[in-house]
């Protein structure tokens, strides 16, 4: 690059970014209406709730591997590995949607974790090419995009999935992420970056440090993964917020939901900016704060505060796993960039897993004001994580080397 782009409105002139950002979008879209439609498929075929759950969990299942397979983006060319993986993710979803059947329950199970396990590669070798794509000034502004690219989706394909899946079934739903997978590894033949074969790698690859040694980065993977603890917990009282605290019909969450994609894009779109001006601590521990009051509003009664809490959660929570990505792509060595992205995926989502099991059984035996208070509450303690020591803007830190 000639010169560094400094706004979102400039990346999205970079080819390379652009290509990049169109394959996370196309893909995100199927991704989403799968993620919809699987639980309602399997209810559909079987009427059993718990096996709908089961079809929802079977897509998580491949989390607390990402470690190990984050490490084949640092054995093979990770264009490459991402045009294959998605062109697998097709063929399993067109498999899916040929043999889906009431007795080949087996089968619709293992094409959703083998659908999982393709989606931990893809994320690990997509955010190993950008961090070797891009310059890393503009790391920080491309995560912002990408995840309001991810988020605008969220909004968007589940409403599309539901339509096609109540007019032509779960089938058509699997052929239209079988098409978004083909035309994103399309999107990646077209990458000009470079993407030299990765230098041989010894076989006790995956026993280095879990992280690179960076306090900044160690601070807000640290802070991502409690936050990430309280929203699950946050998550997981929605429903009581809803009927209990509101009086409203189940739907209403789907208002609230939409609001909260609304903050995520908002800041997705300023993420760049933000972080140059605050830094990536001063980012994640404004977006704690956020979270944590916006936590907190929910526990007032009415609709407005509801609302405005929901906002809130929206901005706030993506500031701090931003921060610990764009951290992490920039300080990681090359080699290590699959791997340790799996590790910071793993430590980042898997407490959010937990918790929302956890917080099912705190809802049952708990006021979920006093639960929401009390959630908020930590999430501001947490903001005093990432806030400790001298903030690194985007782009000022010492680089380390990418090829």
């Amino acid at each position: 690059m000639t010169t560094t782009p400094r706004t979102a409105r400039h990346l999205l002139r970079d080819r390379e970014a652009s290509l990049i950002l169109g394959a996370v979008l196309v893909s995100g879209f199927g991704s989403s209406a799968t993620a919809l439609v699987a639980g309602v498929w399997v209810k559909e075929l079987t009427a059993s709730d718990s096996l709908a759950a089961l079809a929802t969990a079977a897509l998580w299942a491949a989390v607390p591997a990402a470690p190990w397979l984050g490490a084949l983006a640092d054995r093979f060319r990770r264009r490459h590995l991402l045009v294959a993986t998605d062109l697998a993710a097709a063929a399993i979803l067109l498999l899916l949607a040929a043999t889906a059947a009431p007795g080949r329950l087996w089968l619709i199970l293992t094409a959703l974790v083998l659908y999982g396990v393709c989606g931990s590669v893809h994320e690990a070798a997509g955010t190993a090419l950008a961090a070797t794509a891009l310059d890393p000034r503009v790391l920080g502004a491309f995560n912002g995009l990408r995840l309001t690219a991810n988020e605008g989706m969220k909004l968007l394909s589940p409403l599309t999935g539901a339509a096609l899946f109540t007019w032509y079934g779960g089938p058509a739903v699997a052929l239209l992420d079988a098409l978004t997978f083909l035309l994103a590894a399309a999107l990646y033949t077209l990458l000009h970056t470079p993407d030299p074969v990765p230098e041989p790698r010894p076989r006790h690859h995956l026993r280095g440090p879990l992280l690179p040694p960076s306090p900044t980065l160690r601070a807000l993977v640290t802070a991502g993964a409690c936050t990430m603890l309280l929203a699950g917990v946050n998550g997981a009282s929605l429903h009581a917020v809803v009927d209990v605290g509101l009086g409203r019909a189940p739907s209403w969450a789907g208002v609230l939901y939409a609001v909260q994609g609304a903050g995520s894009v908002a800041t997705g779109l300023a993420a760049g900016t933000l972080m140059r001006r605050l830094g990536e601590r001063g980012f994640a521990a404004g977006g704690c704060a956020l979270f944590g009051l916006g936590v907190a509003a929910r526990a007032l009664p009415g609709d407005a505060p509801v609302l405005a809490g929901s906002l809130l959660i929206g901005a706030g929570l993506p500031c701090v796993l931003i921060a610990a990505l764009t951290a992490m792509q920039r300080e990681t060595p090359a080699g290590r960039l699959g791997v340790t992205a799996g590790r910071v995926h793993t430590l980042l989502y898997a407490p959010n897993a937990v918790a929302l099991v956890a917080g099912a059984g705190l809802v049952a035996v708990t006021d979920h004001r006093v639960l929401l208070a009390a959630t908020g509450t930590a999430a501001l303690g947490c903001a005093a994580v990432p806030a400790r020591g001298r903030g690194v803007r985007s782009g000022e830190a010492e680089e380390v080397p990418r090829r």
